[in-house]
């Protein structure tokens, strides 16, 4: 597991955050957080799928393209926008694993909030614009909501 602060220059990262907050950009509906909440559940999130291997890619992936390029991965799996709603205090979602092979994921954080991600050995990684997290996405963590902003956005990253 690796955290690093400011992994992008300034501007690049701008102009992430401004697409993934513009009132334009496409978020979809999402009613499970993972595949262990359940239709009842109240937990719901947005996602934007920019790339995964049996789908291809959005329109809105070379835009990413200042990020993805200082990871250095082999071959990409998926990567997903995500905002998850404010919640009146902070959830703790359902643990899960990204995908049950093993392979090597990312997050990057598009703004700073009361949330964030938790580990398997329950170390809090917290939300803070322009942060990184490298970290073994097949072993068991847990995203969260946050409370002190309007939703918690980052860009969920699997690789080989």
């Amino acid at each position: 597991m690796k955290v690093i602060d400011n992994f992008l220059p300034k501007e690049d990262f701008l102009k992430i955050q401004s697409l993934l907050s513009s009132w334009d950009f496409p978020w979809y509906y999402q009613s499970k957080i993972n595949f262990h909440h359940t239709e009842d559940d109240l937990d719901c999130y947005f996602f934007h799928l920019i790339f995964e291997r049996e789908k291809g890619y959005s329109n809105f992936y070379t835009l990413l393209l200042p990020l993805l390029s200082k990871i250095d991965f082999k071959a990409l799996i998926r990567v997903k926008c995500n905002i998850y709603p404010r919640t009146d205090k902070v959830e703790i979602h359902k643990p899960h694993i990204d995908y049950d092979f093993k392979h090597k994921g990312a997050i990057f954080y598009i703004n700073t909030n009361d949330g964030g991600t938790i580990l398997e050995n329950g170390k809090k990684i917290d939300s803070v614009e322009n942060r990184i997290l490298f970290f073994d996405s097949y072993k068991k963590h847990s995203s969260t909501s946050t409370s002190n902003a309007k939703g918690r956005i980052n860009i969920n990253i699997n690789y080989f």
